[in-house]
């Protein structure tokens, strides 16, 4: 029986048929799925178009098209077809990102009219806990960041983003999306830290949450302090946090050339459930 298959940008009205995708995989799809049950499926809220793919009249695939370009639950087929519609509307993101399998085809399929990339890193390890750690004590000195802490935590947030990911977020607009990420984390509670003398020792944040499962992102430990364990008593304190309070599955993904942080993460409690892969523009 021949499928048809065809592929669309979603509307309002299609928001449950999109949750019953993106729920299917909770902890790959934190990230999505926590901006879709905020916003809806409007592009103006959203921050981007959601293309869905059709077999025999079932949305089985989602490609989120905004700032990051993430395929979702993407087969070939349907990687193919986001493919198509990306090339048709041109580079308008900043970055590709998502499970390793997808996201490589369809890098793939656009690097001969994308690329040369800035960088793609092909193999970040995904890791998830579902329980406080057994072996690490958690830094009782990390606690939530307040709202009058702001200043206080943005040159770290800087200095952790432009490690990661090799540009500074102050580029372009002077930082003002990003200056209004940090806000609304520390507004929802879920920017953590440790700070000693007006300056931050540790910090991360729970990015992306959900019901079922939530992430962690952004950690970082000033130079000084490297080396002395923060990372890994810091990182029990954010996720006996997130367990008790967000969601019953933590997760963050992670370099896998960064053998230092794959091995702490491990002692806390983490392990390995995928990877996934970033090309960075």
């Amino acid at each position: 029986m021949l499928t048809q298959t065809t592929t669309r940008v979603l509307e309002p009205s299609d928001l449950g048929a999109a949750l019953a995708v993106l729920e299917s995989e909770p902890v790959a799809n934190a990230f999505v799925t926590s901006r879709v049950q905020i916003a809806g499926l409007d592009p103006w809220r959203l921050g981007g178009e959601m293309w869905g793919w059709y077999a025999n009249g079932r949305l089985r695939s989602l490609c989120y098209s905004g700032a990051n370009l993430v395929p979702i639950c993407a087969g070939p087929e349907a990687v193919r077809a986001f493919a198509d519609r990306a090339r048709r509307a041109g580079r308008r993101c900043s970055s590709i990102v998502g499970p390793a399998e997808p996201t490589a085809q369809l890098w793939r399929l656009l690097e001969p009219g994308w690329g040369p990339a800035r960088e793609v890193r092909a193999n970040q390890p995904l890791m998830v806990a579902d329980s406080p750690s057994a072996e690490v004590a958690p830094d009782r000195l990390v606690r939530r960041v307040r709202k009058d802490e702001m200043d206080i935590l943005m040159p770290a947030c800087i200095a952790m983003f432009t490690e990661e990911v090799g540009i500074s977020p102050l580029a372009g607009d002077g930082g003002l999306l990003y200056q209004a990420r940090v806000a609304e984390l520390i507004a929802a509670g879920r920017s953590f830290a440790r700070i000693e003398d007006g300056k931050v020792v540790f910090k991360a944040e729970i990015g992306a949450t959900t019901p079922q499962a939530c992430q962690i992102q952004g950690v970082w430990v000033a130079p000084e302090f490297r080396g002395r364990g923060y990372s890994e008593t810091g990182m029990a304190a954010v996720l006996r946090h997130a367990l008790t309070e967000v969601a019953p599955i933590v997760s963050l993904y992670v370099n896998d050339y960064n053998t230092p942080a794959r091995k702490s993460y491990s002692r806390i409690g983490f392990r390995e459930v995928g990877a996934f892969m970033s090309v960075l523009f």
